[in-house]
């Protein structure tokens, strides 16, 4: 399995006959090198999304529509961009589990808000969520943009995942210290990559505070576009 990181909440997961790209926003993303990006997309299958905020689905329909790649997501979006938009998707919700390929792509919940921009302000854009992703023999958890919350305890003890992909950055969702705190909390994880921060100034720039609150797990940091296999 490899595993390349986007910058910010995305990642390109190459798993069983997948190559997934997760909440994908590439254009206007600080960190991101525009030339990468047909590196990044290559041979994309499915765009999985976790809500609607633009620094998660900004490249969301174009990335579909140059690579045949469907959306994956809540069903309220899904729908309404399939019938808005013309593009395929995979709609879900919270508790399903659906089949891509030889993955399993589970939605969970997550806690924080989705919404669309316009030019009258935000637009509802369904609920937010968090994904575990099975393949190759392991299961991933994605946390999305979220706080720490009650929740992680029976996705822990259910689906038992032992990658975490947990945004840490804070501000706009839980920081590192609760990353941490979380993942011994909640979690039995082997690997760990924290996302969300470095974006902006207002994020979290490094992961330190994770790495030490983590003695024992494999706490991964890689740039943005390195590999990492598992």
């Amino acid at each position: 399995m490899k595993l390349t990181w986007l910058g910010h909440g995305g990642f390109r997961i190459e798993i069983e006959d997948q190559a997934l790209l997760l909440d994908p926003w590439l254009s206007g993303n600080p960190v991101f090198p525009e030339e990468s990006r047909d590196a990044a997309t290559k041979d994309a299958t499915h765009i999985l999304l976790t809500h609607g905020h633009g620094d998660h689905t900004g490249d969301a329909l174009a990335l579909s529509r140059e690579t045949g790649a469907p959306l994956v997501g809540i069903y309220d979006l899904m729908g309404h961009w399939e019938a808005t938009e013309g593009v395929a998707t995979v709609g879900f919700n919270k508790g399903g589990t659906v089949h891509l390929g030889r993955v399993a792509v589970s939605m969970v919940a997550a806690t924080h808000s989705s919404s669309l921009g316009s030019d009258a302000g935000p637009v509802y854009a369904g609920a937010e969520a968090g994904y575990i992703i099975r393949g190759e023999g392991h299961c991933i958890y994605v946390s999305g943009d979220t706080d720490i919350m009650a929740d992680m305890a029976w996705i822990g003890e259910y689906h038992a995942p032992d990658i975490g992909i947990l945004c840490a950055g804070g501000h706009f969702t839980m920081d590192m210290k609760g990353a941490a705190w979380a993942a011994k909390r909640y979690f039995n994880f082997k690997t760990v990559i924290p996302c969300h921060y470095k974006t902006f100034p207002i994020l979290a720039q490094t992961a330190d505070e994770l790495v030490a609150g983590l003695p024992g797990v494999d706490v991964r940091t890689p740039n943005v576009m390195e590999t990492l296999e598992i």
